[in-house]
């Protein structure tokens, strides 16, 4: 049974994640170090940065077998570690505050497209539709320079390759803004 692998509860910050366990090739039986690999594909937190924890007792020695250590089928493990360094933390929150910005501009991009509905059903006397027509027009350029401007800021972030959350989150929000 022991080759078959383990099933533990991993729980970091407020998520529980159920990981299956195997042994290495040429071990019988899981090792921490097995686990923290299996930890880090799960949560995305590299090895360096994890502390893993069972019943109070910190996990340090990866050669050790999980058995050793009284870890069974359904045991949880408890997971302390950030998933990124704090470089990338920083263009994280860059990219959270390009987003709110984003979404900010998104909402009022659906309100214009209201007004301009409204306009095109006739809520607005024949009169009064050029004008209105011609002040929605340059509230429209408006948001799309501040859409540009945004562009251009995220285009400005340098990202390594290493910051893979980094990368997806800008990849993601030029998507959005470009729709």
């Amino acid at each position: 049974m022991a080759a078959a692998g383990l099933i533990v509860t991993v729980t970091h910050s407020n998520e529980k994640h159920d990981l299956h366990v195997t042994p290495q090739q040429g071990s019988s039986e899981p090792t921490v170090q097995d686990l923290a690999q299996v930890v880090e594909e799960a949560t995305g937190v590299p090895l360096p940065f994890q502390k893993l924890i069972f019943k109070g007792k910190s996990l340090k020695e990866m050669e050790k077998p999980l058995s050793a250590l009284g870890i069974q089928n359904g045991c949880r493990v408890m997971l302390i570690g950030k998933k990124n360094s704090p470089e990338e933390e920083a263009e994280l929150k860059k990219l959270k505050d390009l987003e709110k910005s984003v979404e900010k501009i998104a909402h009022q991009l659906e309100e214009l497209n209201k007004e301009l509905t409204g306009i095109q059903q006739g809520f607005l006397a024949k009169d009064l539709q050029a004008e209105a027509l011609c002040k929605l027009d340059r509230r429209v350029k408006a948001t799309i320079e501040q859409f540009m401007k945004i562009l251009e800021e995220i285009d400005t972030l340098i990202l390594p390759e290493n910051f893979k959350d980094s990368r997806l989150k800008r990849k993601g929000l030029v998507k959005r803004v470009q729709i």
